[in-house]
């Protein structure tokens, strides 16, 4: 009868609810059973970004080159979103709204699913017990957008140089390359702080409010298949107050990265930007942005839930 005992006690180490772990083959069940649902994440939160990115990317463009353009000297000095957008059509081809999109892929499959498997990690290993809290939210998408923000912020300023029409790059490598030869590691990395001031607040304000109104919306009364469309109208209205609150950091780090040698810190760059545009140049491209950022966020949580859902896994 010793036997099936010993069983037993490894079977329920394993599953992490005994005093003790059991040695050998339980190990490394623990350790399979962590690292797999992480891998899983990871690709599913790649491909919610490869499908919102593709869909959204002539909004990235839009808000690029309104955040760059100079003002006019007659008329209102805004440049209308509408207007910019026939231009680049008929300019550049319709096909130029996608001007950027290879350094996006780039940056977003595997950027959004280092943002999902380290948001899946940290919250299953410090918040398991409970749905997080509203300050829970914020830290825990600030955290797992910081992480993904230093791994690819060599992407994101070759996407910036692309979407801004100012550059002319064989490729991302070729880009990286080249930018690394002239402005050094700085290059590369620049506009980090901005960047960082801008998603971590972004991804905590839209976490926080995207789970506080999942709450509201009392999921468990709710028929199965309304819950993605609940899930896309959570993430829209919290993408848009998301949006809002870290436009000017935006603006901030959109010129720092296309002019390294001009903005070298972050400081100066408020300044120069306020000199030049005044208090609204800090908030050129917020329409667009705010379309991409709600749309692309609401789209990839919606396809990350249900494909999760579909693993068996709790997001």
């Amino acid at each position: 009868m010793s036997a099936p005992a010993k069983s037993e006690s490894e079977l329920t180490s394993c599953f992490g609810t005994g005093s003790e772990k059991g040695p050998g083959s339980s190990g490394r069940t623990e350790e399979a059973m962590l690292v797999h649902p992480v891998l899983k994440a990871f690709f599913c939160g790649s491909i919610s970004g490869t499908c919102s990115t593709l869909l959204f990317q002539p909004l990235d463009l839009l808000k690029t080159r309104l955040q760059t353009v100079q003002p006019t000297v007659s008329g209102s000095g805004r440049i209308k979103m509408v207007a910019l957008l026939f231009k680049l059509a008929r300019t550049e081809s319709i096909f130029g709204l996608w001007k950027g999109v290879s350094p996006s892929f780039a940056r977003c499959i595997p950027g959004v699913g280092i943002y999902f498997s380290t948001l899946y990690m940290i919250k299953h290993h410090f918040l398991w017990e409970h749905s997080p809290t509203a300050l829970e939210s914020v830290l825990l998408g600030a955290t797992s957008r910081t992480v993904a923000v230093i791994c690819m912020l060599p992407i994101t300023v070759v996407k910036t140089r692309y979407e801004s029409g100012k550059y002319s790059y064989e490729s991302v490598y070729g880009a990286l390359r080249n930018i690394y030869r002239s402005e050094g590691a700085q290059g590369l990395f620049s506009g980090l702080s901005a960047t960082l001031l801008r998603d971590a607040p972004f991804s905590g304000i839209y976490l926080m409010f995207y789970t506080q109104t999942q709450k509201l919306a009392s999921y468990g009364q709710l028929d199965t298949t309304i819950v993605p469309l609940m899930n896309f109208g959570c993430g829209t209205v919290a993408g848009i107050l998301a949006s809002l609150a870290t436009q000017p950091a935006d603006v901030i780090k959109t010129h720092m990265q296309l002019s390294s040698e001009k903005y070298l810190q972050t400081g100066q760059a408020i300044a120069l930007i306020f000199r030049n545009y005044g208090l609204a140049g800090f908030f050129h491209g917020s329409v667009p942005r705010a379309l991409r950022r709600t749309l692309m966020a609401a789209m990839a949580w919606t396809v990350y839930e249900q494909m999760m859902a579909k693993m068996g896994l709790k997001s």
